[in-house]
């Protein structure tokens, strides 16, 4: 995180390896509710099978120092065939390791590979509006809200609320 006085962080392809470290991640995500509208039981192999992004998309993960994985991205186009040049990306981090800057850097990689793939633009399909840390985050990378499903999402805490849809473009 260049430019940032926290702790060194290294961003790097996920690999097979890692699921046993990034489960508890996952799992503890969708179990708290408030961002992600898989199953709130999710088994290891289910959440395996739905974060781990092969070609032509790609998972990575955010290591401290100490080698612990903090956080996790996936990315890849959002649609197959005439869709496949905006891309869409999802995001989690550790309990732990909120309020870090683990977010804002697995974001800053996030777009920094939609452009280096030629993808004209990224979009977010649904970020909870209660999230309200995401939703700053990704304004503040340049996403911009393009629409809200009302009721869209069923959230632990809050009940029914919105679902945005956030669009960066990168390309004309």
């Amino acid at each position: 995180m260049t430019g940032d006085t926290r702790a060194p962080l290294t961003i790097r392809p996920a690999t097979d390896d890692d699921w046993p470290a990034l489960w508890p991640i996952v799992d503890g995500v969708v179990r708290a509710g408030e961002s992600y509208a898989y199953p709130s039981d999710l088994t290891s192999d289910q959440g395996r099978a739905l974060w781990l992004e092969r070609a032509p998309g790609a998972t990575v993960v955010a290591e401290g120092a100490d080698g612990a994985l903090l956080g996790t991205a996936k990315m890849g186009p959002n649609r197959p065939g005439r869709g496949d040049h905006v891309g869409t990306a999802s995001f989690m981090v550790s309990p732990a390791a909120r309020g870090r800057g683990v977010g804002r850097a697995l974001g800053e990689h996030v777009v920094a590979w939609h452009r280096e793939q030629g993808y004209r633009g990224i979009q977010f399909n649904a970020v909870v509006e209660t999230n309200v840390a995401a939703v700053r985050l990704w304004r503040s990378l340049g996403f911009e809200v393009v629409g809200t499903v009302p009721g869209a999402f069923r959230s632990a805490a809050h009940g029914y609320v919105g679902l945005h849809v956030m669009y960066l473009p990168l390309a004309g």
